[in-house]
């Protein structure tokens, strides 16, 4: 059992970005394509967000391309994924956003976090951090 912990925790990043259900992120993904490796970026929404943060983490982005609905899981701990960038922070209500399926158009947008709610969550998250004396 140790063993399998000691190999966890060599696979794991070091440092993790920090976004939600609902933000609009980019991600960048090596594609390996014969002998050459590039970045390619995939830009959506995060509709889930499943396994926490540990080494079976995951999340799941989606995009419409060319009227399609296209989705990507992404391992947090995968060397594959290179970096995520949040262009812009969503407000949801939900968990999972498996209803943005069924929308087409506009409707599939989700509203954006104000600039007070980002802060608020920040300094939450900071206090739970800080050690009681």
């Amino acid at each position: 059992m140790q063993v399998i912990t000691k190999i966890n925790q060599q696979q794991m990043k070091k440092s993790l970005p920090s976004f939600k259900v609902g933000d609009v992120v980019d991600v960048s993904v090596r594609i390996k394509e014969g002998e050459k490796e590039r970045i390619q970026v995939f830009a959506g929404t995060v509709i889930k967000i499943k396994g926490g943060r540990g080494i079976n983490g995951s999340f799941t982005v989606r995009r419409i391309v060319q009227g399609e609905g296209v989705e990507r899981v992404f391992p947090f701990h995968s060397p594959a994924v290179e970096d995520v960038v949040v262009r812009r922070p969503g407000s949801v209500r939900r968990a999972k956003l498996y209803y943005l399926r069924g929308r087409i158009g506009k409707s599939t947008k989700v509203r954006e976090r104000r600039e007070e709610e980002v802060q608020g969550a920040a300094e939450t998250a900071q206090t739970a951090e800080a050690p009681v004396a």
